[in-house]
């Protein structure tokens, strides 16, 4: 990280939680543990908004004298910008550090809104065309790549996050297209096939965990029927068979974004952004 010492340190992951899905707190406790791995900071702990470890008191346990808070979550919305730096004591929308009796605190931007998210989403639609070829994986030039978020008129960020990654990629001219679908706002999910001008058809779920949207009703939305997705899951099985063909088109269908290993490094972006602006 540039050659900034951080053995004074400590890192908390900050995931936002959830008492109704056991998947959702995976990737937060993923990541942790990669970065306790490699020793950067003097310690590196989880914690989140809606279930246990809560994060106030994951706070008041640390006594390191920086402590960096980064956001696992997928966009700047009402909760990762707002409701939650007010309620740690932060002077939203001022500053995000904050100086205690024992420490200096940082709030770092969330994770999912980093120009690095592309490199996700690319490794994503890399994988899963290697991991499952019919009878070999499409190249890019002939595939069509889609990214599935949720969308809600009742926060932009959710759809604008999506979209500057659509952006992102149409610009490095990787794939024959890419665009933007949604759980909730138009072009929808169910529309995939019709969208996508080529045979093949990547869909990148842009979710930080595989939970009840990622495995359950996107793959309803694409098109399996919801009998057979209960019946998978319930077997433990992959609820979405890579390619499936709907309409004409083959579909893959990758795990979210939020698993896959590159994002520690997001994470660690997230932190040398907050030490540069101080």
């Amino acid at each position: 990280m540039n050659g900034e010492n951080f053995s004074d340190a400590a890192l908390v992951i900050l995931g936002h939680g959830t008492t109704l899905n056991d998947q959702s707190d995976a990737p937060v406790f993923q990541h942790a543990a990669e970065l306790r791995r490699r020793k950067i900071f003097a310690g590196v702990r989880e914690a989140f908004w809606k279930q246990e470890p809560q994060i106030k008191n994951v706070l008041a346990e640390i006594a390191a004298p920086r402590v960096f808070i980064v956001p696992f979550f997928i966009s700047e919305g009402w909760f990762s910008t707002e409701i939650i730096p007010r309620e740690l004591g932060f002077s939203f929308p001022g500053s995000l550090s904050l100086v205690t009796r024992r420490s200096s605190l940082f709030y770092c931007q969330p994770v999912g809104s980093h120009d690095l998210m592309t490199t996700v989403i690319l490794a994503r639609a890399k994988e899963v065309v290697e991991k499952f070829p019919f009878p070999r994986a499409p190249r890019p030039a002939d595939t069509t790549l889609l990214i599935a978020g949720h969308g809600t008129e009742r926060n932009a960020n959710s759809r604008k996050a999506v979209e500057r990654q659509v952006e992102l990629i149409r610009a490095l001219k990787i794939y024959a297209e890419a665009g933007a679908v949604f759980m909730e706002e138009a072009p929808f999910i169910k529309g995939c096939p019709a969208l996508a001008k080529t045979k093949n058809i990547v869909v990148v779920p842009f979710f930080i965990s595989d939970g009840l949207h990622a495995v359950e009703d996107i793959p309803v939305l694409l098109g399996e029927p919801e009998r057979i997705v209960k019946e998978r899951l319930a077997a433990g099985q992959p609820t979405w068979r890579n390619p499936t063909e709907r309409d004409g088109k083959l579909i893959w269908y990758s795990p979210s974004v939020g698993t896959e290993p590159l994002l520690a490094g997001v994470i660690l972006e997230r932190v040398r952004e907050a030490v540069e602006n101080g």
